[in-house]
């Protein structure tokens, strides 16, 4: 049997996605839920203790008491404010301001600061089967020509965009970009440009890691939410990194693409 899990719960259906994976193969799981963060659902049934988003000595201790090996940062979180951080979370900031001051950067010194006190960091794809965006169309429908064109500039502007540490995604319409995703997130990104689209054929969704981005936490995420507020904003198409895209609910999202007429695929980054 397995070492037991520690499940750093965030938001949106992937923490209890992983929960049932690790559970199906006898792993035990201890789930730390962050206040105003975890759906309380998801910890009904699970040992699980709750701490302030930015108590990470707190969040640390909980940890070791449980007796946690292997350890699993899954679901969004808002970047918490400076008066919520214990002592320990602000030696963890202090030597962020040292680097860039992006989320992989701050994913990556707590990654860092939960190896050093002994636990193994695994990413959701080490724990569930097909989660990973696969190379190629998911849906019945292709992307043409056009939005072919469209997915290679989003492509390369993400890109750029995550070799800043920024974002992850970008909106291209007919050759214009749209706009990019920064701390406002994707739904946001694409709410915003429902209102600068052009006439005719929509835009594309474009979503890819960040070149030097820690895969083992924050992986770009997609799924049937994306895909419904894709289509109450007029996006055609919704492009991800195969390989490197975490995929929420594939039949279901795949599904509900195809009703409303948009394509999924998956494409090689930059």
């Amino acid at each position: 049997m397995a070492g037991k899990l520690g499940l750093l719960a965030g938001r949106g259906p992937l923490p209890a996605q992983v929960a049932a994976a690790a559970r199906a193969r006898g792993t035990e799981v201890f789930v730390l839920a962050f206040e105003g963060e975890t759906d309380p659902e998801l910890v009904r049934d699970l040992p699980h203790r709750w701490v302030p988003l930015g108590a990470v000595g707190r969040a640390i201790e909980a940890l070791h008491a449980a007796q946690v090996e292997e350890v699993v940062l899954i679901g969004g979180v808002r970047r918490p404010a400076l008066t919520n951080l214990d002592r320990r979370g602000m030696q963890v900031l202090a030597r962020l301001g040292l680097r860039r001051h992006g989320d992989d950067q701050l994913l990556r010194l707590i990654v860092e600061e939960l190896e050093r006190e002994g636990f193994r960091v695994v990413g959701a794809d080490a724990l569930i089967e097909d989660v990973l965006a696969s190379e190629g169309p998911m849906t019945a429908l292709a992307p043409n020509a056009d939005a072919l064109r469209d997915i290679a500039l989003g492509i390369e502007v993400a890109a750029r965009l995550g070799d800043l540490d920024i974002g992850q995604a970008a909106v291209v319409q007919q050759g214009l970009v749209l706009g990019v995703e920064a701390a406002e997130g994707t739904d946001a990104l694409m709410a915003r440009c429902a209102a600068l689209k052009r006439a005719g054929r929509g835009g594309v969704l474009v979503k890819v890691k960040k070149p030097s981005q820690e895969r083992r936490a924050d992986l770009p995420t997609i799924g049937p939410h994306t895909v419904r507020v894709a289509a109450e904003t007029g996006i055609a198409g919704i492009a991800v990194q195969a390989g490197h895209c975490l995929i929420v609910g594939r039949a279901e999202m795949i599904a509900a693409a195809d009703r409303a007429g948009l394509f999924v695929i998956g494409v090689a980054g930059r």
